[in-house]
């Protein structure tokens, strides 16, 4: 699987070019299915918020960027439906486009409908997350992020990615989002971790990690 880990989504030139070189093909060419469940775990998520993401209607661009299919997959009703129905809308999309949210609720509701075993065999599946939807990849996501609490307890995501990520880097809405705040983040989860602010994205393929960025970020090493 190749991944494109953002913060606010398609925000700017660079960042979409890496995910038309991850897509290997235009964006006018490529199938997509969008997953809005994180959205609804967090305190501030709502109906509305999953709405305005599906009909590309929020500040966080991912739906609207063209694609010649989109469908909403929503992982709560997978454990309701057949294997044999729902695996091969995903084997046959090019690209999950994923809310951020809450990155707990989504990785219990990835391991709950198994999204999160089909992903290995995913090897040609482009991965954009938004913010949780990127969150969710990594080892975990320390307590600063925690808010719905998972019944096993922790901050442990999947660890498709062996680092973490701390999102909306300085963002002017969330004044506990400053370098600072990172820094003191970052020393609490014992493992490399990037703080990115919505104009950086991680590309992840084959292994190799590179930042795409037309604004700041920083590494911290364990």
């Amino acid at each position: 699987m190749r991944l494109l880990l953002t913060s606010a989504g398609i925000k700017n030139t660079s960042i979409h070019n890496a995910l038309v070189d991850l897509l290997g093909k235009p964006i006018a060419d490529s199938n997509a299915l969008c997953i809005p469940t994180a959205g609804y775990g967090h305190p501030q998520g709502s109906p509305a918020g999953a709405w305005r993401f599906i009909t590309g209607q929020s500040s966080t661009p991912m739906c609207e960027l063209g694609w010649k299919s989109m469908g909403v997959l929503e992982l709560t009703a997978l454990p309701s439906i057949d294997e044999e129905r729902w695996v091969p809308w995903v084997r046959e999309t090019d690209v999950l486009l994923v809310n951020g949210g809450d990155a707990l609720y989504l990785c219990h509701w990835m391991r709950q409908s198994r999204l999160a075993d089909l992903l290995p065999s995913l090897r040609e599946t482009v991965w954009v997350g938004l913010s949780a939807g990127s969150m969710v990849m990594t080892p975990r996501i320390g307590e600063d992020f925690v808010e719905w609490k998972p019944p096993t307890g922790g901050d442990s995501t999947l660890g498709i990615v062996d680092f973490s990520i701390f999102p909306h880097l300085d963002h002017e809405l969330l004044p506990e989002n400053t370098m600072a705040d990172a820094e003191r983040w970052a020393a609490d989860i014992q493992g490399p971790a990037y703080a990115i602010d919505d104009e950086t994205a991680i590309t992840v393929t084959d292994g190799t990690v590179d930042v795409v960025s037309e604004g700041h970020w920083k590494l911290f090493s364990s």
